[in-house]
């Protein structure tokens, strides 16, 4: 089993599926509702956790209710929560969260700016016998830690790379490899092309680099020339989560030795079968189900 660790935002997500996005100051009356762990880092480590690996998550949270939901919701996903870290007087993340009838989410998140954001207590707790390790932007200087200790241990370093990216530089050099969302990756390099803003990033970092694109795939560099492994087809009911459940399966591809293309089909999979439940990280399949709808897809 392999042994990875993420870092960064853990949340509690309110979801409702509505038929359209809100739009006026009214009321609206949902078709469905959910309350769920959420967050980058955390969905990643759940995630790990569903699909056979070994999870543990480093992340800081407010010693308040959020924050015992956030944690009774990981521990129940069987993820290693003793990095989880409970600041007196913080409080903890959540999010509200609309999803639309095509599966699209508008969200609004809070987040205590005041919550902490040192990281030098987490560098000593890092455990060497890890496989790979995951970091999400949101907590840069965690992020950091995270890179450092992964190119140390000589295991992958992953960065979940979201807007602002910049904020998490140190991270950003640290890292041999960067997955950029569609979004984060023209927050980085300033323009829009996004194949020209690859090249660009892996020119600047140096890691290996990759973009994500909702339904359009994966595009990256191999053997030095322009890859692409495209999405697989679903029904759309819900993409809430999907982009932090693929890092999480890129990363635990990666940890168990798969090579970057087949990580990224592996991830790809994860990332579309959880796209056709309702619920956020609820939707995220076993290993089997993942293994046996990339066959079928084949």
């Amino acid at each position: 089993m392999s042994r990875i660790m993420t870092v960064g935002v853990a949340v509690i997500d309110i979801v409702m599926s509505v038929d359209e996005l809100p739009r006026h100051p009214e009321k609206y009356r949902a078709r469905d509702g959910a309350i769920i762990g959420g967050g980058c880092a955390a969905n990643a480590a759940a995630a790990v956790a569903r699909l056979g690996g070994e999870a543990l998550l480093a992340a800081r949270i407010g010693r308040d209710p959020i924050g015992e939901m956030i944690v009774a919701g990981l521990k129940a996903e069987s993820v290693d929560c003793s990095l989880v870290r409970r600041i007196e007087d913080g409080r903890s993340s959540f999010s509200s969260i609309y999803v639309d009838a095509d599966g699209e989410r508008q969200i609004v998140n809070f987040r205590d700016m005041a919550l902490s954001f040192d990281a030098s207590w987490l560098e000593p707790a890092v455990p060497d016998a890890l496989d790979a390790i995951l970091a999400d932007t949101r907590w840069p200087q965690g992020a950091a830690v995270a890179m450092a200790a992964a190119r140390e241990r000589g295991i992958p370093g992953i960065l979940d790379a979201e807007a602002p990216v910049r904020e998490a530089e140190e991270a950003l050099r640290q890292a041999s490899h960067i997955a950029f969302s569609a979004q984060g990756l023209r927050d980085f390099a300033g323009i829009e092309d996004l194949d020209a803003a690859l090249g660009s990033a892996r020119e600047e970092t140096g890691a290996w680099v990759c973009y994500t694109d909702g339904a359009k795939g994966v595009s990256f560099f191999e053997a030095g020339a322009p890859a692409h492994v495209p999405a697989f087809a679903v029904d759309v009911v819900d993409t809430l989560g999907a982009g932090d459940v693929w890092h999480g399966a890129f990363a635990l591809a990666l940890g168990e030795g798969q090579a970057e293309r087949e990580a990224i089909r592996f991830a790809n999979a994860v990332a579309a079968l959880k796209c056709t439940r309702f619920g956020g990280r609820a939707g995220t399949p076993g290993r089997a189900e993942a293994e046996a709808f990339m066959r079928s897809s084949a």
